[in-house]
C-alpha cells in the first residue's frame, strides 16, 4: 500500500483567527497575523504533529462577498480546500453574531461530505460560551478554543488524531505518480501535454491557465506513469486578478500522492526564491525530486558552454537538496523529455532501496570511528543501533544516547556518507534518532527489546 499524509485545511470568513489558530498549533509565528480583515492573502502551509500523527496543515485567505476578481480566487481557495483536504476545520468567533458568511462556509464544507469541526475560537471574548450555542451551523464536532490562552487547542488536536489515520492508504498498485510543480507560465501544461503526446491540458500564455490537477497516464518501458499537472504557486504578496492566484492545497496533495515530483524553472527567471521553497515542499515530504530547466529554447544569447556555466550557479541555489538531479530541457523541440521518464523510474528504484540491518550498521560503525561525533562534556552522542523501515525505505531509524545534542552537519555528513555507500540518488533520506532507552513515537528501541530478551534468557538459566 502507498500512503499520504493527510490535509487539513483552516476556513472561514476574514478575521476570525485562522492564521492565530495555525500558529498557535506550528508554536511559531509562521502566518502574518494583523487586526485589519484579510490580512493572509496566500494559503500558509506546513507539516505538523500531534502524538503520533503527521499532517499538512493549510492556513486559507478569509471568505467574503466577491467584490472583484481577486476575491473570486480567494472564495476558490477555499473550494479547493473543500476538494483536496482530508479534514475541514471551519472557524467562526465565539463573541461574534453568526453572520452569512458563516453559514455559507458551514455549508460549503458539509457538502463535501468530509470531516468537519466547527472551531469556535476567541472563547477568552466570551468564557461562558458552550457548544450548543453553535449547533444551528448544522456541524456536530464542536471546539470551543481561545488562541490567545491556547485553551482548547490539545482537545481539537486529541479529537483529530482519533478520526484520521496516521497516513492515508492508497490502493496498491505498480503505477508511478509524478507530479509537475512550479511557478506559473514556467511550461508545466506544455510539459505535461509533450510527456502525454496529446493536448489534455490547455496551454496558454497566459499565467495561471491550470487550477485543479489534470491527470493522464502514458506508458513507459512497460510502466504505468501518472502525470499529475498543478497550478502554479505565486510568490507571496505578488497579488493579481482572475485564476492566477495559485492553488496551494491541490499542490500540496499533488506532492503527497506523487512519488516523484519535477520542479520546473523557467531558464529567462532562474534562481527564484519560491522554486527553493517549492523544493523544500517536497524535500520535507519524502518524495524523490528532479530540478527541470524548461523553455531551454526561448534563450536567445546561447551556446555550448552556457549550460555548462549556468549549472554550477543552480546547484549552488539547491545545496538544501544536492541529491536532486539537474535537467534542462524544452518542450518545443524535445529535448531531454524522454530522459526525464528515464530519470524518474531510476528515482523510484533508488526509493525502494532495501540494506541489510547488517551492512547498515557496519557502515555505522565506520562512520562513527572515522569522525566521532562532537558533544558537551559529558554529553557527547553515541550512535549505537540503525535499522530501516520496511514500508518506507527512505526513513533510518538510529538509536544511541545523548542524540539530541548532535549536530545539524553531522547529519548531514551522514547522509552524504550513506549516499555514497548505498545510493539514493534523487530522494531524501530521514533519520530518526532515539535514546536506547526510550519508547519513541516511531516504535521501540530495538536495543531496549534485545536487553529485556537477554534478561529473559539469563533468568531462565539462572533463575536464582
Amino acid at each position: 500500500m502507498s500512503k499520504k499524509l493527510p490535509i487539513v485545511a483552516i476556513v472561514g470568513r476574514a478575521n476570525v483567527g485562522k492564521s492565530s489558530l495555525f500558529n498557535a498549533i506550528l508554536d511559531r509565528r509562521e502566518a502574518i497575523v494583523a487586526k485589519e480583515a484579510g490580512t493572509t492573502r496566500d494559503s500558509i502551509w506546513a507539516k505538523a504533529w500531534h502524538i503520533d500523527q503527521q499532517f499538512w496543515l493549510i492556513d486559507t485567505a478569509g471568505m467574503k462577498q466577491a467584490e472583484d476578481d481577486f476575491e473570486f480566487t480567494i472564495q476558490e481557495q477555499i473550494a479547493q480546500a473543500a476538494d483536496s483536504a482530508d479534514v475541514i476545520w471551519v472557524l467562526i468567533e465565539a463573541d461574534a453574531i453568526i453572520s452569512d458568511e458563516d453559514r455559507k462556509v458551514a455549508k460549503m464544507a458539509l457538502k463535501t461530505k468530509k470531516p468537519v469541526f466547527l472551531v469556535v475560537n476567541k472563547l477568552d471574548k466570551k468564557p461562558k460560551a458552550v457548544p450548543e450555542d453553535y449547533q444551528r451551523l448544522g456541524i456536530k464536532t464542536i471546539i470551543l478554543t481561545s488562541t490567545t490562552q491556547f485553551k482548547g487547542i490539545e482537545l481539537l488536536l486529541d479529537t483529530l488524531v482519533e478520526i484520521i489515520p496516521k497516513a492515508i492508504e492508497r490502493d496498491a498498485d505498480d503505477r508511478v505518480r509524478l507530479a509537475i510543480l512550479g511557478r506559473p507560465n514556467v511550461g508545466k501544461s506544455a510539459l505535461f501535454n509533450t510527456l502525454s503526446k496529446k493536448q489534455q491540458a490547455v496551454v496558454s500564455d497566459r499565467a495561471g491557465t491550470t487550477r485543479d490537477v489534470n491527470r493522464n497516464v502514458v506508458k513507459y518501458q512497460g510502466k504505468e506513469i501518472e502525470l499529475l499537472d498543478t497550478a502554479g504557486i505565486r510568490r507571496s504578496g505578488k497579488i493579481g486578478k482572475g485564476i492566477e492566484h495559485f492553488s496551494v492545497i491541490r499542490t500540496v496533495a499533488a506532492i503527497e500522492q506523487a512519488d516523484v515530483c519535477l520542479l520546473l524553472m523557467d531558464a529567462t527567471e532562474l534562481n527564484v526564491a519560491l522554486d527553493q521553497k517549492i523544493a523544500g515542499m517536497v524535500k520535507e515530504a519524502g518524495k524523490g525530486l528532479i530540478l527541470v530547466v524548461s523553455k531551454w529554447d526561448s534563450l536567445e544569447e546561447k551556446d555550448a558552454f552556457t549550460r555548462d556555466a549556468l549549472a554550477p550557479q543552480i546547484i549552488r541555489n539547491y545545496d538544501f537538496v544536492p541529491w536532486a538531479p539537474l535537467i534542462f530541457t524544452s518542450s518545443v523541440t524535445g529535448q531531454n523529455v524522454t530522459k526525464l521518464f528515464d530519470l524518474t523510474l531510476d528515482i523510484v528504484g533508488k526509493r525502494q532501496t532495501l540494506v541489510k540491518t547488517r551492512e547498515l550498521n557496519q557502515w555505522l560503525r565506520q562512520v562513527t570511528d572515522k569522525h566521532p561525533p562532537a558533544g558537551l562534556k559529558n554529553r557527547a552522542p553515541k550512535l549505537n543501533y540503525m535499522v530501516q523501515e520496511a514500508e518506507n525505505p527512505t526513513n533510518f531509524k538510529i538509536y544511541g544516547a545523548h542524540t539530541k545534542f548532535l549536530h545539524w552537519s553531522y547529519k548531514r555528513y551522514m547522509d552524504k556518507e550513506l549516499r555514497y555507500k548505498f545510493g539514493f540518488e534523487g530522494t531524501p533520506v530521514h533519520f530518526w534518532f532515539f535514546e536506547k532507552h526510550e519508547t519513541h513515537k516511531h516504535g521501540v528501541s530495538p536495543t531496549k527489546e534485545k536487553n529485556k530478551a537477554i534478561r529473559r534468557r539469563e533468568a531462565a538459566d539462572n533463575p536464582y
